[in-house]
Parts: C-alpha cells; structure tokens; sequence
C-alpha cells in the first residue's frame, strides 16, 4: 500500500492539498524523502501540525505543507498499529528504567505476542523468539526495576556463612540463601505483608485477576507469605510456580495464590530473588546424573539448616550458576570435612544395577543384596536383538487401597444407527482415529488438574511397571492416565494415553501408580474407523485431507457398527463423520474422502 501511495501522490501531489486541517482528521503525511505514511492529526501549532501515524504507532510535528488529503483508496487496509498493554507493567509504565530496557529488547524487532485480555487496549506478553531460547519481554522489563544494591554478591574465591540451603532438586541442583541486604529487607516487607492480610478480610480484588508466566505473586507456605513467579499455566485452575526466593518449583491452585497488595507492590520487585542456584564442585557425577541416594542424602543432611558455609569456587554468568563448596556447621572451613568431600566418598553414587524383567513374581539381586519384589515385572521382547537387553527398574512397595477398581467404569457407546457430539483427539488416517465423548470434556479437564496438582506435589519413587497394567505417567508437563504397552532398554516405557489415544515414550521416572480417585471417570478415547468408505491402505495424501477435516475438530459421530473388545481400548467402532460448524449445510467426511479418491483415480 505505501508503494502505491509513492506513486500516487507522486502523480496527484498539487491536487491532494489540504484546504482545512482539523484535529482527528486522517492525513497522507511526507514523512521523509519520497515516503508516504496514513496518519492522524494530534494537535496543530501555526505552521505545523503533530501527526500519528496510524500504521505504526509513533507521533511526530510535521509541516502542514507535508500533509495530503488521504485518497478513499487507501482506507481499506486496517490500520497496522495497535496500542497494547503490557501485562504486570502497569504501574510503572513510566519508569524509566522500563522504557529503556524495553526499547532496547523490544522495538524493531519480530515478536510473539499472547493476548490475555481483549479490551480498546489489549493486555498483552510478548515474547522474543528468535534465540535458542524465549524470551518474555515482559519479565525483562520488570527485571530492569530490581535495585542491584540488593542483588546477593558472590565472587570467586568469597565465602559465606549463616548460608541456609532452601532446595535440592532431583538434578543435584541446590539453591541457598545468603545473608545480605536484600534478605534482611525481604524478610521485614514480607513481615509487613503478612500482618497487612491478616488485618484485613479476604476480598476478591486480592486474587489473581489475570494469571500469566512471569508474573510475580505471593503465595501462603509452610506458615508465611513467600514471593513466586508462575512458570506455567496449565489451566485456569492450575499453575506452576517457582519461589523466587527458595528456588523450590510447586503446582498450585490459581485460588491459592494472591496479587501483591499495591502498597507493597514496588518494594517487592525492587528486591532482587534471593536464592542463589548452585552446584557442588569436583563430585564425580555432574547435574543431571545423581543417584536418587545421593539426592536424598544430600537433602536430609543440609536442607533448611540456616547456619551452613560455604566457598565460591567458580561462576557461570552464562547459566547463572555458581559452583560451590558447601559446610556443614561443624566441618567449616576444613575442605577433607565438607559437603562435597562426604559426598565423593560416600557409597552414593552406584546407580542400581540392571534386573532381566521376566513375566513371573520373582526376587531380584540388585546391590547383592536380595529384595523382594511382589509385583510383577516385565520382559518385553521388542525384537530379537533386544532379547538378552535388560532395564532398570526402581523398586518400592507399591499396593492398591482395598476397594479401589484397577479398571474405571466403561463409558457407554451410542447404539447402531445414534449419534454422539465427540472431539477428534488423534486422526491417523479413515481407517483408525480416536474420539472423546464432548459431553465429558469438561469433566476430563478437571480431572487432568487434579492430577496436575496431586502428583506435581509429591516426589514419589518409580514403581515396578507391568505391561498392560494403567499408572499414571507425566508427558509435555501434564500426567496421564495410561496403559504400560513396553519397557525400553534406555530406560523409556512405551506407554497410551487412555484418555487421548497417542502412543508416546516416557521416562520410567515418570510413572506413577494411578490413585483410587483418578480411576473413577471412564476412560475418554474411542478408537474409530470413518464408515462410507472402502477400507483398506490409505495413501499419505488422503490421510492428511482427513487429518485436515477432522483432528482437534468438534465433530457429529453416527455410529454405525461396534466392535467390542477384551477390554475398553480394544473396544473400535465404525462411525460416519459430520462436521456441523457451517451455518447453511452439514458436511459429511466420507463424502470428501470419497470425492478425493475418485478425483485422484480420474486423474
């Protein structure tokens, strides 16, 4: 458009002169050299006129002899800029230090914006794509606000005492608090916080509003108020959160977590986090490779102990990690005594060995030393050459509550001949798709919340794993209910997501056993086969015009056959496929199948 306005006013320069200008009034303005701009009329001052150019959200004072009627031709393009907010900006849109920084991570640059309220000026985080990893502009911006006089000071070769370890992740990562100004002032404005919402009565103003990553909150733990940042939003009942100041992660309620009351609001971002993520120097294994003994000793011999010390050995600004030498109270400052030392010697480090998975009960040696093992194990011949393979398996009492049913009740299918409003979770091809009950997906959510909050709060050993039994498996930070199909010699378990119908591999560390309370709801998918349609290979082609039609889609079933099965997953039915979104005629996918196959015959 703007080329067309080059050569347009290049052409119709004299004739386009403006007679009258008047405030609001929609203008072609010069803006440099040969280059047109739409713009609107802020304000006029004698021989010049403040002009907002309506395409890219900029003002600037122009000369009224640079300003053009705007031809009717150029006023169907919708104008390109929009005014937005920045979500958890709002009070200090006029901080300098925030304009700065966000100019200089933001402007000129191609972003990902996520809209979270739809208003005249909608609430927006945006996000910088373009790196390894994301970056939220709007957690930067905040950032720019902290006062590094508070930030925690540590050099290479500096020590630390009264240092209390607040977290040990299942990594080897820990994260410390070190006495500093910043702590001292946390401690005193969290003191006030706390006495401010226990004089006051709970209104709704203070619960989250409007939950996003990287926004600040306070949430009630272990008996006080601590600041967190939500690091992922599940659903709008569920959240992930890490404590800035203790560096532990948690799933929480989004009810459980609060808005920091305004009068504390600047004091708060002002403060720096005050966990310090660290690593142990010179252990024999790095993060990432710990032994599940060696986490446990390590937690139980130095967490939420406030008087420990520590030595800076080394500083990754890169990774924002500091590679330390940590005390405990009385082996400080000897180096043979210290927490890293303790560790390398102790007999903590010998992962389990491998166990050959059979089909029977049986009693493995693991560590020479002989357990017992009451649940049955696996062998899963995946080819000839994995026969002789073997996997690690962690084994723990695992047994069910009396009372509770191994198998959900079995969700009832529509006779021949009815029909079912469904959700096309997976669509592989005509030939075999997997449906979900509509009318249950609400009930499904919650149900995955619940999950979300039960297993995300609780660090729980590995259970022995059988084929074909169901647990409840974490994949892409969600947990699922799902039936163990195969165990994998790298430690993978091949497991199907019961409710979804996709086959993935997880983690044999993220399997857990599946509640009573998780077992109640049916299971939600439905394998199906498109009825309509001559069965047979399906061409890569016509799979993807039915994938296109029917995946992630709100869809009508008419069932026409059922095959039952042993079980609910090998239950299959055989079902016409009706897309009703359009206004004047319902589309019938067998019908689009077909004409394509006959389409691609005739050609």
């Amino acid at each position: 458009m703007e080329d067309e306005m080059k050569e347009y006013y290049k052409k119709s320069n004299t004739e386009m002169l403006l007679r009258s200008l008047a405030a609001k009034q929609l203008v072609a303005a010069n803006a440099e050299e040969e280059t047109w701009l739409r713009g609107e009329v802020v304000s006029i001052e004698q021989e010049q006129a403040k002009v907002y150019y309506v395409d890219y959200g900029f003002s600037e004072v122009i000369e009224k002899k640079k300003l053009r009627k705007l031809s009717s031709q150029f006023y169907s393009l919708p104008f390109q800029a929009t005014k937005c907010k920045l979500a958890g900006l709002e009070a200090f849109c006029d901080n300098p230090a925030v304009v700065k920084e966000f100019e200089t991570v933001a402007c000129g640059k191609i972003l990902l914006v996520e809209i979270l309220e739809r208003s005249a000026i909608p609430l927006v985080v945006l996000y910088d794509t373009s790196g390894d990893e994301d970056v939220n502009i709007n957690a930067a911006c905040l950032k720019a606000i902290q006062d590094k006089s508070l930030e925690v000071n540590v050099k290479v070769n500096s020590c630390h005492t009264y240092v209390k370890v607040t977290c040990v992740s299942s990594s080897g990562t820990i994260y410390c608090q070190i006495p500093s100004k910043g702590l001292k002032k946390l401690t005193e404005t969290l003191e006030r916080v706390d006495q401010y919402f226990i004089s006051r009565p709970v209104t709704s103003d203070q619960f989250l509003s409007v939950p996003f990553c990287g926004k600040w909150c306070l949430l009630f733990h272990e008996g006080k108020w601590v600041r967190v940042e939500i690091t992922s939003i599940h659903s709008s009942r569920a959240i992930d959160v890490q404590l800035l100041d203790s560096g532990a992660v948690a799933s929480v309620k989004v009810s459980d977590v609060r808005e920091i009351p305004f009068l504390f609001l600047r004091e708060l971002i002002e403060i720096p986090p005050q966990a310090v993520k660290c690593c142990l120097a010179d252990l024999p294994f790095p993060i990432g490779m710990w032994t599940p003994n060696a986490i446990l000793w390590l937690r139980e011999t130095v967490m939420n102990t406030s008087d420990c010390s520590l030595k800076v050995m080394k500083v990754e600004d890169s990774k924002k990690l500091v590679h330390i030498y940590l005390f405990s109270p009385k082996s400080y400052p000897n180096a043979d005594r210290s927490i890293n030392q303790q560790l390398s010697n102790a007999d903590l480090w010998t992962h389990q060995k491998d166990v050959y998975l059979s089909s029977d009960s049986s009693t493995i040696s693991i560590n020479s030393k002989n357990v017992s093992c009451s649940t049955t194990v696996l062998q899963e011949e995946i080819s000839k050459k994995d026969l002789n393979s073997t996997v690690i398996v962690s084994l723990v009492e695992y047994t069910n509550a009396t009372g509770i049913p191994e198998i959900p009740p079995t969700f009832p299918l529509p006779k021949p001949g009815e029909q079912i409003d469904v959700y096309v979770s997976v669509a592989c091809h005509p030939g075999h798709f997997v449906l979900q009950p509509w009318q249950e997906l609400h009930r499904l959510e919650v149900l995955m919340e619940d999950m979300i909050l039960h297993y995300n709060t609780r660090e729980e050993k590995p259970v022995p794993l059988e084929k074909n039994k169901i647990y409840a498996a974490k994949v892409d930070k969600k947990w699922h209910r799902v039936l163990v199909k195969g165990l994998l010699t790298n430690g993978l378990v091949s497991v199907y997501q019961l409710d979804y119908g996709r086959h993935e591999l997880v983690s044999y560390e993220n399997i857990r056993p599946l509640i009573g309370k998780f077992r109640l709801l049916p299971f939600q998918a439905i394998t199906a086969q498109l009825a309509g349609v001559d069965r047979g290979h399906w061409s890569e082609e016509a799979s993807i015009l039915f994938r296109n039609n029917v995946e992630n889609k709100p869809l009508v079933a008419v069932v026409q056959e059922i095959h039952e099965g042993q079980t609910f997953w090998d239950r299959k039915i055989v079902t016409f496929l009706v897309d009703t979104s359009l206004p004047d005629t319902d589309v019938w996918i067998h019908d689009l199948v077909c004409e394509y196959i006959v389409g691609i015959s005739a050609s």
